[in-house]
């Protein structure tokens, strides 16, 4: 399985227990809809259509993407720990591929 480009990740590698926290992430991605027209020939659908992340192993957020997201998507969220966790981010394609990023947050 070929993956996507390694996206970006801001994500605090130290938090207070129980307090939210700011996530921003940056996907290069193209995000044809297969509607353009490039010299005369049409551009075939490539988009995104999930972004997964997980807090040691649980869905923290499960996002649909559709036609209407941009390219380079940027997705802007916050997220509330207990405990220093593993969170893990998946991003999927149609085309099957995935691209991956993981960060350990601790709680001081």
């Amino acid at each position: 399985m070929t993956t996507l480009t390694a996206p970006r990740v801001r994500i605090p590698r130290q938090v207070r227990a129980g307090e939210a926290f700011e996530i921003r992430t940056l996907m290069e991605h193209p995000m044809e809809t297969g509607l353009r027209q490039d010299a005369g020939r049409t551009v075939p659908r490539d988009i995104l259509t999930r972004l997964l992340v997980r807090v040691n192993g649980d869905v923290a957020l499960d996002a649909a993407l559709h036609n209407g997201t941009a390219a380079n998507p940027f997705h802007v969220f916050w997220l509330r720990i207990e405990r220093s966790s593993d969170v893990e981010f998946t991003w999927f394609d149609e085309a099957g591929r995935q691209a991956r990023h993981s960060a350990r947050v601790t709680t001081a």
